[in-house]
């Protein structure tokens, strides 16, 4: 391991992540793990880019050192961004898996016990079946999750990472809030976000904002098309602040109008399931009974929204295309594990077909501490009211064809529902 200074985290850092995983490597009476999962070999190298749909792994051998198999493009980031001092990069007009095979070789690991990611989306069963067919002499072993049992519990360096990140979700999330106004189009609220977060030393993250409106809040996972928002419509939001690729995430809702008995009812019953996980949440908790106790809140509604997920999800280091590492822990029905310090999560009791045609959402991305759990924000829960006599307004009056008159001022002040 080449010492330096300029990586994300101290040196020592990862040092601990590589010694925590050789332990697990021993005890699973492994010689060696070939490791391809982007957000695993980030955790343990640095090592990061946008080429990760061409194949890479990072070798561990248990006792020897570590080398990388990358794309030639790649390895100027082996060098530039990590401690690792051995790579072999392959040519586009290379084999990439037959470099791997050539590299263990090398390296004298092709008759041992090797393991490697199984369910890796970016290692293929007809790559894993070459390696397989070749490697005659050795033994491959799946190995996955090994790396992810050190990432779920994040060291405080990570959480002052993600502390970083949860200013460029707080900063896009108060831009997109205050860009909802009628006559916005969702585009313009997506960009509003997006300028915000990245003007408050947010990075692009694993997926864009989530800005739907009115009878589109509906669609799972819509984002901005072009949309213009209505006077009277709710508009829901999602915002995924990153910060070297360490997430949180927030949900907020803005009602432009007059907020309805179903859409109050609505607010407080998510706000009374976040309370209820602040002053409930703690180490020993199983992640079963975790997301009953948000489930129950939110499904005891007479407004006819439903809880259609599961109620959080491990969030963490991620690249495209999701933010989450809720398949490393996901809070739903049935799971047995336990809440420990140091898991971030982030906890979703949203609300899906409020009245039947509406959904909104309030959200939180919290850390369980020693003795209960803590935020990573301090924006105000509650939906974001604007009366129609109280919002900036867009005109809509042509001047020209395919273009709209510049943003007409009504009045500032926006109402907050109490």
């Amino acid at each position: 391991m080449k010492k330096r200074d300029d990586m994300t985290f101290p040196f020592e850092e990862y040092e601990r992540r590589i010694a925590e995983l050789r332990m697990r490597i021993a005890q699973r009476r492994l010689d060696a793990v070939v490791i391809t999962d982007p957000e695993n070999i980030m955790y343990l190298t640095d090592y990061q880019t946008t080429g990760y749909s061409f194949f890479q792994a990072l070798v561990v051998p248990l006792e020897d050192e570590p080398f990388m198999i990358t794309r030639a493009l790649e390895e100027s980031n082996v060098f530039a961004r990590t401690w690792v001092e051995q790579s072999r990069p392959y040519p586009d007009t290379g084999d990439a898996i037959q470099m791997l095979l050539d590299a263990l070789r090398e390296f004298r690991l092709d008759d041992k016990r090797i393991g490697y990611e199984r369910n890796s989306y970016f290692f293929p069963a007809y790559q894993q079946d070459f390696v397989h067919t070749r490697l005659s002499k050795g033994k491959l072993l799946d190995c996955f999750g090994i790396v992810e049992q050190g990432r779920l519990r994040k060291s405080p360096v990570e959480i002052e990472l993600m502390r970083k990140a949860a200013t460029a979700t707080e900063a896009g999330m108060k831009a997109g809030l205050e860009a909802c106004v009628p006559g916005a189009t969702e585009n313009d609220i997506g960009a509003a976000i997006s300028s915000a977060m990245f003007k408050a030393g947010g990075e692009p993250p694993a997926v864009m904002p989530y800005v739907t409106s009115g009878p589109r809040t509906m669609i799972g996972h819509a984002t901005w098309e072009g949309r213009v928002v209505k006077p009277g419509e709710h508009v829901f939001l999602e915002v995924g602040g990153c910060y070297r690729r360490y997430h949180t995430a927030m949900m907020r809702t803005a009602v432009l109008g007059e907020l309805s008995d179903s859409m109050y009812k609505a607010q407080e019953t998510m706000k009374h399931a976040l309370d209820a996980v602040h002053e409930y949440f703690q180490p020993g908790m199983t992640v079963s009974d975790a997301d009953n106790l948000v489930r129950n809140i939110i499904t005891h509604n007479d407004v006819g929204a439903r809880l259609i997920t599961r109620s959080g999800y491990s969030i963490g280091i991620a690249f495209p295309p999701s933010w989450d590492e809720g398949y490393i822990m996901s809070l739903k029905q049935g799971e047995s594990s336990i809440l420990e310090e140091g898991m971030t999560f982030h906890i979703i009791p949203w609300m899906w077909g409020v009245d039947g045609d509406k959904t909104c959402g309030i959200s939180d991305t919290i850390i369980i501490t020693k003795n209960g759990c803590e935020s990573f924000f301090s924006l105000d829960r509650d939906f974001t009211v604007k009366p129609e006599k109280n919002v900036h307004t867009l005109s809509a009056v042509n001047t020209t064809p395919g273009k709209k008159k510049a943003a007409t001022d009504t009045n500032t002040q926006e109402d907050q529902a109490v």
